[in-house]
């Protein structure tokens, strides 16, 4: 009675179960491995599993009978029907009564179905996997502590090995975190954030928009955030040039304008001194439009020399009779501004070797600003703008200091960015 109940479980089983002896033959069988392999017969085990007509390289059955020990193994089978299917092979020794392996139970579960559902999901794990290290942009998971725990390779390439580091120290070289941290942000509220950063890859400095996400686990809490960060330098570089055209044609446009109106009222002098017959006021009405000819074709040259690409072209220059060129032109504009204007240069003169143009130009325009920032400043206190120039044994220092309204934290942190 209890060999028939063994018989049924054994018959019974949700899968193909087996017994074999040393030579792998098949002694035993339960109905389902007959179902789907056919009555054993004593054959091969290899041969009713494979259609093969040798053992496997690594057979688990004849390892059983070797170590006296369960063994487990992954393999393909073939049904009768042709069907192949994955099973997982676990085996099981029988001994005798003076303890020698007699024959080993095998027991092989159909795990086709999960080895479909796991080889699917380790192509999707592939996929995505390629799609974050191919993205082109700086992509990173961080923990709430900003660990890096993982990166993809564009990052890995521009900032190095992320493993151990914070992000802040990985993107800014900085000991603590961002002030305005978007990371730390999403672990706070589980929303969205973006910003847009300076950060120092290994080719330098890099223009960054920052979006980070929050990563939420299987119990609903957030256990990480994966940050996005798109290099945009290209295009702030772009917005810098354009706005600077911008400034350039706008202040090119005043000066033109104001330079047309110098020339109106030197042709309104010239003819009403010809109708008056007043000779002085002819030629000073003449000396006006004179002069403004000689600004529009200097502004003009202006145009031109920017618009160009040149190198640079050092000759010797006199250093105070340079400086003092400069100082004559913007000492006017700091008179009729009420800016006191200063002009310090060495009591010991000498030649140096410069781009007398563009180091000229580039004086001025600092000079200018400087003016119009004491212009623009609404203390009342005396303004002044001061130009220093100091010799050393391989250089000329050119100094431009002012007291006007100066430049707030944003644009002093990129001025030079």
């Amino acid at each position: 009675m209890k060999a028939d109940l063994y018989r049924q479980f054994f018959d019974n089983l949700p899968a193909y179960c087996t017994v074999q002896d040393r030579q792998l033959k098949v002694i035993l069988a339960n109905r389902t491995f007959v179902e789907d392999f056919g009555e054993p017969r004593k054959d091969y085990c290899y041969r009713l599993y494979k259609r093969q007509d040798k053992p496997c390289e690594s057979c688990p059955v004849e390892r059983t009978f070797s170590e006296g020990r369960m063994q487990e193994s992954e393999e393909r089978v073939v049904c009768r029907d042709g069907r192949e299917i994955c099973v997982l092979v676990q085996t099981r020794p029988i001994f005798d009564d003076t303890g020698r392996v007699e024959a080993v139970l095998e027991i092989s579960t159909d795990i086709t179905a999960m080895k479909k559902l796991h080889d699917e999901r380790e192509s999707e794990r592939r996929k995505y996997r390629m799609l974050f290290e191919q993205v082109p942009c700086y992509i990173t998971i961080q923990d709430r502590l900003l660990n890096l725990i993982d990166a993809n390779r564009r990052f890995r390439e521009d900032f190095g090995d992320f493993q151990g580091r914070k992000c802040y120290e990985a993107y800014k070289h900085r000991s603590e975190p961002c002030l305005e941290c978007v990371v730390q942000k999403a672990f706070e509220d589980g929303r969205v954030h973006s910003t847009e950063e300076v950060v120092c890859s290994r080719s330098g400095q890099r223009n960054v928009l920052v979006q980070a996400a929050p990563m939420v686990g299987p119990s609903g809490e957030i256990e990480s955030v994966i940050e996005m960060s798109t290099d945009i330098t290209s295009i702030r570089q772009l917005q810098d040039q354009l706005q600077s055209i911008g400034m350039m044609i706008g202040s090119i446009s005043h000066t033109l304008k104001g330079l047309l109106t110098g020339i109106e009222g030197g042709r309104y002098l010239v003819s009403s001194g010809l109708e008056k017959g007043d000779a002085s006021r002819v030629e000073r009405g003449w000396s006006m439009v004179e002069r403004n000819l000689e600004r529009i074709r200097f502004q003009v040259f202006n145009i031109l020399y920017y618009a160009r690409e040149r190198k640079p072209q050092p000759e010797e220059v006199d250093l105070h009779g340079f400086v003092y060129e400069v100082c004559e032109i913007v000492s006017g504009a700091a008179s009729r501004c009420g800016v006191r204007f200063a002009c310090n240069v060495p009591e010991e003169n000498g030649m140096i070797v410069i781009d007398r143009n563009a180091v000229r130009t580039l004086l001025i325009n600092l000079l200018e600003n400087a003016v119009d920032a004491c212009r623009v400043d609404g203390a009342e206190k005396e303004h002044a703008v001061v130009l220093d120039a100091r010799l050393t044994p391989a250089s000329v220092i050119f100094t431009v200091s002012d007291n006007g309204i100066g430049m707030d934290r944003e644009s002093r942190e990129k001025a030079f960015s």
